[in-house]
């Protein structure tokens, strides 16, 4: 292989007078770099404070804590101290005439329906549908009230300045008052609704209304009746939703009280207080009860109530008879019902008989107890009683008006009435005087006063 020969090439010259070559220019020196920011330490703990004191907050009470007690009753199962009631009933069944008895027979320390005694005490009404003046006064004098016990709420005070009450605004002031006045017992309020500012037809604000009324009960001690209507329309229902307004009035109330009226055959009214509803108690039974005209004093008239004998039965049961229309009577009903009166006129005769014998004759006939009921007014019976509670009774006799031929009469050997408790006027009436009826003058050795009172 021929070796590779170098071969030399001279580098080109410069011109003599050629000025030297121009230099690169240099890049400008670089930024320098921003330096790292040093990493943050961690922020220490905010110190832990004591929590801000505060009266907010909800109340935990151990059960074992509670001391327990017993319902205190104003009226055993019907009226509790430091409870809210309702009183409801179709317009002109004397509800605020039943309520004002109530409150006669408080101011008095007087005996209830059933015989048993009031606990004295002093009584507060407010009406927003009649006067204290012309009706309700006169209505508590002519029932024995003790006037002086007795106080209307007439108004109140607003930034000084004197306003109408109203209850949906001025409870506060009112369980001021109560407290100030001592030994109240009973509240009456006439109409309940009146204390409820929005719409009464919705639970919750019916509720959220009636709530201070619950809690001025608890706080006094008192019995609070609230006085409403039932809506139109309801016969047949349960009695407890027949109640105007939303079921929050009856379901916040502990008792419901209904008054109704019976017609009987000869369009004579009889009207019965039942017991519709009772989370503490009985909720069953009733009352009958007649409205009368009585006197306050020398021409002033006033309504009044007494009182009749007790029924058995549901509220359902009592009310579907006042509100089943009457039939006609057909010949086979009038010669029935002329049957019993017979049967019940010559059973008495002319003797003073105790009512559960002559029922229990006429159930042997085959009468039930409304005929035997109807009969008993029809014919005028007066009917005393006697005793007190479970040791009540009844006895039965013929008005004299009533002729019986002595070879008709029957003579029956019951006990001569006299009162369990003559000396105490243990009779069947609630805060009056009145007289229902017949006159009868009492078997010898009764020192009571004279008059039926049914």
């Amino acid at each position: 292989m021929a070796e590779r020969a170098d071969i030399h090439v001279p580098e080109p010259q410069r011109p003599l007078h050629a000025p030297p070559p121009t230099a690169a220019p240099k890049a400008p020196p670089a930024r320098p770099a921003p330096p790292t920011p040093p990493t943050p330490r961690p922020a220490a703990p905010a110190p832990v404070s004591a929590p801000k004191a505060t009266t907010d907050g909800v109340i935990l009470t151990r059960a074992s804590s509670l001391p327990m007690s017993a319902i205190a009753w104003l009226w055993q199962h019907w009226l509790a101290c430091g409870k809210v009631h309702l009183l409801a009933g179709a317009p002109g069944q004397g509800k605020t005439t039943i309520a004002l008895a109530m409150g006669a027979t408080v101011s008095i320390g007087g005996r209830w329906p059933d015989g048993s005694r009031c606990a004295v005490g002093n009584v507060l009404m407010w009406s927003g549908e009649d006067d204290p003046g012309d009706t309700l006064a006169p209505r508590l004098k002519a029932m024995g009230a003790d006037m002086d016990r007795v106080y209307f709420v007439t108004g109140a005070r607003v930034d000084g300045e004197a306003v109408s009450f109203d209850p949906a605004r001025d409870l506060a002031q009112l369980a001021s008052a109560v407290v100030a006045l001592g030994d109240v017992r009973l509240i009456v309020v006439d109409p309940i609704v009146s204390a409820v500012t929005g719409d009464s037809h919705k639970n919750t604000e019916v509720r959220r209304a009636l709530q201070p009324l619950v809690d001025l009960a608890a706080q006094i001690g008192a019995a609070v009746v609230g006085i409403t209507h039932l809506s139109k329309g309801t016969s047949g229902k349960d009695p407890t939703e027949r109640v105007t307004g939303s079921i929050a009035f009856t379901a916040i109330v502990r008792v419901v009280l209904l008054a109704a009226k019976v017609t009987d055959d000869n369009g004579k009214d009889r009207r019965v207080l039942v017991r519709s509803k009772s989370n503490i108690g009985p909720d069953d039974g009733g009352f009958v009860y007649h409205l009368e005209q009585g006197e306050a004093a020398p021409g002033i008239p006033a309504s009044m109530v007494t009182w009749g004998e007790a029924l058995e039965g549901s509220a359902r049961a009592l009310l579907a008879e006042a509100d089943a229309d009457t039939p006609a009577d057909t010949s086979d009903e009038i010669a029935k019902r002329e049957g019993i009166d017979d049967v019940l006129i010559r059973f008495i005769g002319h003797d003073t008989v105790p009512g559960d014998q002559v029922k229990a004759k006429l159930k042997a006939e085959g009468f039930t107890d409304k005929q035997i009921r109807n009969a008993r007014e029809r014919v005028g019976v007066v009917v005393k009683r006697s005793g007190f509670g479970k040791e009540i009774a009844s006895y039965w006799k013929l008005p004299d008006s009533v002729q019986l031929p002595e070879a008709d009469a029957h003579s029956c050997p019951p006990a001569p009435f006299v009162p369990i408790d003559a000396h105490s006027q243990s009779w069947a009436r609630m805060g009056t005087n009145g007289k229902k009826g017949h006159e009868w003058s009492e078997p010898d050795g009764a020192d009571g006063p004279a008059g039926e009172v049914i």
